[in-house]
């Protein structure tokens, strides 16, 4: 059996798709659904059940479920970077994750991936290397980020990251990211407004060495986030932090362009003002490392980002449809 945390989510219903695209249907789905839609993720998928993970946590502590568990894909998490909860972050981000990787430790025998975030990488001053060496270096400008990053330097200090995967995520956008509010990509937030209005509005630039809109992310398509993981559940002796992303940076004004020819207008963006309480924090520039993951073999090429769009808008977007293990492509 293979558990995938935060099943029902963004990036562990993708997981999950591509498990089942795969033939793989004994599957555990562990989340905390609430009041959200994220339920209609799981709609399509195949796996053998669900459990609310404050229930999955004791029974697995409790060893209700024996050697039956080969993996644990650990994706469950507050994924909110304007989070001020600090507390609710680190029960929820750091101490969940630790007691998952204290289970582990007894359980050698089960493959062990979790997912970090390149919000761990702070400004980006220090670069976007996923090198375990220079962790102390690194300086997360939200609390969400240093949730993440305080089990990365736990992992690394016990010796945990040489048999177990930490990933860290760059910005990934795609279908089955509906309910995540605020944290939408700006794809799902404003394509409507490109279709319908033909505008588009993106944050001024407070730097003089970026424009406005030419702030600039690594951009990954979660289909191809999704392969990126399950290459090291195939491969057990890759083991550490690795960056999941396309390896080049593209700027928002790229990505408008890109939705702009998709709905068949006229390029319009308009520049807002970006709010101050993000001025201090905001990323100018993400750009995953990604050297280490293809000299570990993974050799999955990304799809380019005006195909990603393309598709996402007229695959999922224009007919309100989820992740299907049984549909076309």
């Amino acid at each position: 059996m293979i558990v995938v945390t935060g099943g029902a989510g963004f990036i562990g219903s993708a997981v999950v798709w591509r498990l089942n695209r795969r033939g793989e249907k004994d599957i555990l789905v562990v989340d905390h659904l609430g009041v959200s839609e994220k339920w209609r993720n799981l709609a399509p998928l195949y796996f053998s059940d669900y459990l609310d993970r404050d229930v999955f946590i004791d029974r697995l502590e409790n060893e209700a479920f024996g050697d039956r568990i080969r993996a644990v894909i650990h994706l469950g998490a507050c994924s909110s970077t304007t989070e001020r909860d600090a507390g609710y972050l680190m029960e929820n981000n750091y101490r969940y994750t630790l007691r998952l990787a204290q289970w582990q430790e007894q359980h050698p025998g089960c493959r062990f991936i979790y997912a970090s975030s390149a919000a761990t990488y702070g400004d980006g001053s220090r670069g976007y290397r996923d090198d375990e060496s220079a962790l102390h270096a690194l300086r997360p400008l939200n609390m969400y980020g240093y949730s993440k990053h305080l089990f990365d330097l736990h992992a690394a200090r016990n010796g945990w990251l040489d048999r177990m995967v930490g990933l860290k995520y760059f910005n990934v956008f795609g279908p089955n990211e509906d309910h995540k509010g605020e944290m939408r990509s700006v794809i799902h937030k404003a394509y409507p407004g490109v279709r319908d209005e033909g505008t588009i509005r993106l944050f001024e630039s407070y730097r003089q060495e970026y424009g406005d809109g030419e702030q600039e992310r690594d951009f990954i398509y979660v289909k191809d986030a999704a392969e990126m993981t399950l290459f090291f559940l195939e491969n057990r002796r890759a083991n550490g932090l690795f960056n999941v992303g396309t390896g080049e940076a593209r700027s928002w004004n790229d990505v408008a362009r890109a939705m702009f020819r998709t709905a068949g207008r006229e390029t319009r963006i308009e520049y807002i003002p970006m709010p101050e309480a993000l001025r201090e924090k905001y990323q100018y520039h993400t750009c995953a490392g990604t050297a280490k993951l293809r000299a570990a073999g993974c050799a999955h090429r990304c799809k380019p980002l005006e195909d990603a769009v393309d598709e996402y808008i007229r695959a999922y977007l224009e007919k309100d449809a989820r992740l299907d293990p049984d549909a076309e492509g």
